[in-house]
């Protein structure tokens, strides 16, 4: 069984937010593949069911970013799920809108919901699929950037964008994980 958790921040104010696009991805994921994701615990909104073959737990944490980590840690205890058997979908500041990035293991990068999982779980072995939210302007601090909704730019791309990260995910865990980066991080889905 796979461990697929989205990084955003619960509420209103925020599910439109960069920062939330983890959970965004998580939505789609489920919607593509028929797994409602609304049953409470674990500090989390999360539901089971397969992509296609691979059974998988999907999970949106609602602790805030900073916390990630004391949902993740519950949702992985309690499936018994090692590390390698975690996925987590987050924003990248560092990459152009759009783009996806597959990264297995490494440091936080600045990430807030990703050193709180480091910390919770007490390593660093587990699957990030990073989507790219690009850098803000020089006038606007980067922790401020990350809460602000999407540009109506960016909202046009959207809905590809998510349905693509969707697809990665399910190739990820069908075909493997180069298979995923050959077919999918070679290009964002904006084009300047």
């Amino acid at each position: 069984m796979k461990i697929i958790v989205g990084l955003g921040n619960p509420g209103i104010r925020y599910k439109w937010s960069r920062h939330n696009i983890g959970f965004l991805v998580v939505n789609r994921l489920a919607e593509i593949h028929h797994i409602p994701v609304g049953t409470r615990h674990f500090k989390s909104l999360f539901g089971k069911g397969s992509v296609d073959s691979q059974r998988v737990v999907l999970a949106n944490p609602m602790t805030y970013m900073n916390r990630s980590g004391e949902a993740v840690v519950k949702i992985v205890h309690f499936f018994q799920a090692g590390m390698e058997n975690l996925i987590v979908i987050h924003d990248d500041l560092d990459l152009p809108f759009g783009k996806l990035r597959i990264k297995l293991r490494g440091g936080d990068g600045g990430h807030q919901g990703i050193r709180s999982i480091i910390e919770s779980i007490g390593g660093n072995n587990f699957l990030r699929l990073k989507i790219g939210i690009g850098r803000p302007p020089k006038e606007i601090d980067p922790a401020e950037y990350v809460l602000t909704s999407f540009s109506d730019r960016e909202k046009s791309s959207l809905d590809e964008i998510l349905t693509r990260a969707a697809e990665c995910l399910a190739v990820m865990l069908l075909e493997g994980v180069g298979i995923a980066m050959n077919q999918y991080q070679k290009r964002g889905i904006v084009q300047d």
